[in-house]
């Protein structure tokens, strides 16, 4: 079967990538490792001791990368739907975050790199989006320590309003970044928010 032309390009980017040669070499599993060191580098997310949640954790990149950061003493936990391999340091919980958790583990960071099956349908893919920030959002509420961060992957559009009211609704601060690791012409960024307010 040929492959198509978007797939082709897609395929030489991909091999040509700077943070994918780079996620390689330093034993990462996806680029998106990244990403999140960006954000630590700027935003001082991870101290060695800390409770770590990472949602929509596979393929482990961004797991991989918390679990060097609070070291030993500290506690990582992966929650995907997608089977994850072993990973030194981390436990990792198959399931949906929204139904599979652990009531009493509370933790000082929860990250979400989570992204919906797409369907290529910008209107459709957006809602999906903004449809699993939201239920992040909602976890930190159960799962999250009152001065903890919360590091969601949310894309600029339409629904985007609706996400930060709801952060800026939940959490005293809020800051939107985009990493350098994000490819210029994806509309991703992340926020950070901290300090989550009372009900």
């Amino acid at each position: 079967m040929a492959m198509a032309k978007s797939d082709k390009r897609w395929l030489r980017r991909h091999v040509t990538d700077l943070y994918v040669r780079k996620a390689r070499e330093q034993g990462y599993r996806s680029r998106a490792a990244f990403k999140l060191l960006e954000l630590d580098q700027k935003e001082s997310l991870f101290r060695p001791g800390m409770t770590v949640i990472d949602l929509g954790a596979a393929p482990g990149g961004w797991s991989q990368l918390a679990a060097k950061r609070v070291g030993p003493s500290g506690k990582v936990i992966a929650i995907d739907l997608l089977q994850i391999a072993p990973i030194s340091g981390v436990t990792v919980v198959k399931g949906d975050f929204r139904e599979k958790f652990p009531a009493d583990v509370k933790a000082d960071v929860i990250v979400s790199d989570l992204s919906p099956n797409l369907s290529g349908i910008a209107d459709v893919d957006q809602a999906r989006s903004l449809e699993l920030a939201l239920a992040a959002i909602a976890f930190c509420r159960k799962a999250l320590k009152p001065d903890g961060v919360f590091v969601v992957k949310a894309f600029q559009g339409e629904a985007f309003g609706e996400l930060r009211s709801e952060l800026q609704r939940t959490f005293r601060k809020i800051a939107v970044r985009k990493p350098s690791a994000s490819r210029g012409e994806s509309r991703e960024t992340y926020v950070v928010a901290r300090g989550l307010l009372a009900l």
